[in-house]
């Protein structure tokens, strides 16, 4: 390979952004000159002019547009170069972008001596490390491309140039790598003769801001003569993405009286830019206030950090006074470090001022009053107490307590959630006869506590007098429940006690008079004067109104106020059992074969509705009187069941046994019953006792429900 000549390295070394086909060879669209050194002063001066630059469209310059990378500097029309302020150090390089609707293209301006700064698109590009001597060995000869973002039509259009000094006749260019035959496919072509790079469509940095494409040379079969040859295309970045509050909403909070310079809240917003670059560099300010009092500037913004801190002090920072304790700032972020070229963004930031107890709950009155009838439970008065506080907040909130006047725990009170006033109840019923006036102390405190400035005071103390209002109170009977304990069967006439009642209202003369109110078995008599209870009638253990042996009636004892009151007692009767009633068998009818070889007949039981021991064992007997010996036999089994049975065969007819059964009382007790036993004809497995004139029962079956009554006893 050749060395290249110096004419071609100056050639590359001065490759511009934008190059045209340049068809006409008397102009060439583009600057007239690439590069500039500037030495570096101690001052920029603002307005004053730096240099001049020549652009030329080749078409008159129409509408024709200057960008400078940096925001403390333009370029005005006539192509002078001016610093917007006095400015000392601005980086190592500057870039100036021209566009016209024909043509457009970039100048370097090299500060000599100049100090890197954060934006210096030197940093941005990476020159040092992207764009390295290439190695001489090579052949192919590429540098970085750099295009701007957002180009206008036409497309599509040259953008580099890619140079071979050695290339072999009739070989040509190839181009690969992402926005070529990578997706995005299409986007970068190359002239296969001049190696000439074009870009077909805008770009977009925010969506890609490099590629990395690769050259090479191939002969007429396609083989790869020479290369791949990276080349980097950069996407020089435009301010055109505005600043955006992405984390809304903004609702911040301070506490009233808080120290001037109190950090409320931040606000940050973000830019899709070059964050490398003063497109993405925000400032914030504040841009409105609501409401305005009491000072229309009542926090600051941090315009770096989007700090919002309080300015005005501790006094004016009060929730009381305040008409309104919430702030809404209209928050407006600038990219270009602030700059009036700046594109903006808002967002609302919503400022509480919170409440602190710094204002003690206070009693409406020093004394209430309040009436109640004795008896009587529930709400008497409700305490009502004033607090500047928030009434959202502990701090607003009251707890009231009875701190004097309530030995007996008759009275409490609780807080009533909606209206914060102090509801004091009875829950113990007051005797007017005991105390017909009640004094009670109330305390009221908030739930937080107060600030250590501000305490308690005589306001938030009240005295609540009580009137207990006298009312005509029933009797009230002593013991309730009465008991009294006798056996059943006593005899009518019988006195079973005399009842007691007292009137409470013992500073009223007042008569009582008894009467029966609820006697379900109509037993009882009770005197209306003295209270004496006797029986009317038999009492009777056995009786379906009697419960667990306890029969319970009911007694009024009627007092002569006006109106007269009435009061209710129990009487509980437990009844002792006598043996009284005797026990009986079952069951009454049984049937047997007449050629049964089993001669068992049936299994009786007996009951009794008395209570041991004047029930069981029972003693089971056939009545002889009226049946042979010699046919029938009663054998016992248990203490309540007892087996029949045939000493001998029957013939087909029905018969009655009588059966006595006997209990354990003393004296004991017996009943006799008929038991009917059916003789049937059994033939076939078929029970025959219509000639007996007897029910279709058979043996067995008899036999089965005396067993399984024998099981549940």
């Amino acid at each position: 390979m050749q060395p290249r000549t110096p004419l071609l390295l100056c050639v590359l070394l001065s490759q511009v952004l934008l190059l045209t086909s340049a068809e006409d060879l008397d102009c060439t669209p583009g600057f007239q000159q690439k590069v500039f050194h500037i030495n570096q002063p101690a001052q920029f001066i603002e307005d004053q002019a730096i240099l001049n630059l020549t652009f030329s469209d080749c078409k008159g310059n129409n509408k024709l547009h200057y960008e400078v990378s940096s925001p403390y500097f333009k370029v005005n029309n006539d192509g002078s170069l001016v610093a917007l302020k006095n400015i000392t150090a601005v980086g190592k390089t500057l870039f100036v972008h021209a566009r016209t609707p024909h043509a457009e293209d970039m100048a370097e301006l090299v500060i000599v001596g100049g100090k890197d700064i954060q934006g210096s698109l030197q940093d941005i590009f990476k020159f040092a490390r992207t764009s390295p001597v290439p190695r001489q060995k090579r052949s192919i000869v590429v540098s970085p491309i750099l295009i701007p973002e957002n180009q206008r039509q036409p497309f599509p259009r040259d953008v580099g140039k890619v140079v071979d000094s050695d290339r072999p006749e009739g070989s040509k260019f190839r181009l690969t790598g992402k926005g070529v035959d990578q997706e995005p496919k299409g986007i970068f072509r190359i002239n296969e003769n001049t190696g000439s790079v074009s870009v077909t469509r805008t770009l977009d940095r925010e969506m890609i801001a490099t590629y990395q494409l690769f050259v090479e040379t191939t002969d007429v079969n396609g083989k790869t003569l020479e290369g791949p040859v990276p080349l980097e295309v950069i996407v020089i970045d435009q301010n055109d993405n505005r600043p955006i509050f992405r984390e809304g909403p903004y609702i911040g909070h301070v506490m009233e009286g808080s120290p001037t310079g109190t950090t409320v809240m931040r606000m940050t917003a973000f830019d899709a830019d070059d964050p490398a670059t003063d497109n993405a560099l925000l400032r914030y300010n504040i841009r409105q206030q609501t409401p305005d009092k009491p000072s229309p500037n009542m926090f600051y913004i941090d315009p770096e950090k989007g700090d919002i801190v309080t300015v005005v002090s501790p006094a004016l920072l009060d929730r009381e006074t305040l008409e309104n304790p919430k702030y809404e700032l209209i928050i407006e972020a600038q990219d270009m470090a602030g700059l009036d070229v700046g594109l903006t963004g808002t967002a609302t930031a919503t400022i509480m001022i919170d409440d602190k107890n710094d204002h003690s709950p206070k009693f409406t009155k020093k004394e209430f009053q309040a009436t109640v009838e004795e008896g009587a439970v529930g709400v008497i008065v409700n305490l009502t107490v004033e607090d500047k506080d928030d009434p959202t907040t502990g701090a607003w909130r009251a707890a009231y307590t009875i701190i004097n006047g309530n030995p007996g725990q008759s009275f409490e009170i609780h807080t009533n959630p909606q209206t914060n006033e102090g509801m004091l109840s009875v829950v113990k019923p007051l005797d007017y006869e005991i105390s017909a006036f009640h004094t009670l102390l109330i305390k009221v405190e908030n739930e937080d506590p107060l600030v250590p400035d501000v305490s308690y005071g005589p306001s938030s103390t009240a005295t609540v007098h009580i009137t207990v209002l006298d009312v005509n109170e029933g009797p009230v009977f002593y013991p309730d429940p009465m008991t009294v304990t006798r056996q059943e069967n006593i005899s009518v006439g019988s006195v079973l006690l005399t009842v007691n009642a007292t009137d409470p209202d013992s500073l009223q003369r007042q008569t009582i008079r008894y009467s029966v109110y609820k006697d379900p078995a109509g037993w009882l008599n009770i005197n209306p004067i003295n209270g004496t209870v006797d029986t009317m009638a038999v009492l009777d253990r056995e009786s379906p109104f009697v419960h667990n042996s306890v029969y319970t009636a009911l007694f009024l004892a009627i007092d002569s106020g006006n109106p007269p009151a009435t009061g209710t007692g129990t009487l509980q009767i437990t009844l002792e059992d006598v043996n009284d009633n005797a026990p009986f068998i079952y069951p009454t009818v049984a049937e047997v074969c007449d050629d049964a070889k089993n001669l068992s007949v049936v299994i009786l039981g007996a009951s009794d509705k008395d209570l041991h021991p004047n029930t069981d064992p029972f003693k089971f007997e056939i009545h002889k009187q009226a049946v042979p010996d010699k046919v029938w036999k009663v054998s016992k089994i248990n203490n309540t069941h007892a087996l029949v049975s045939l000493l001998q065969n029957l013939n087909k007819a029905n018969y009655h046994l009588p059966i006595m059964v006997t209990d354990s009382g003393k004296p004991p007790m017996t009943n006799i019953t008929d038991l009917r036993v059916q003789v049937c004809s059994c033939k076939n497995s078929k029970v025959d006792c219509n000639a007996a004139g007897a029910l279709h029962f058979s043996v067995t079956s008899v036999l089965l429900v005396s067993l399984f009554s024998l099981a549940c006893l």
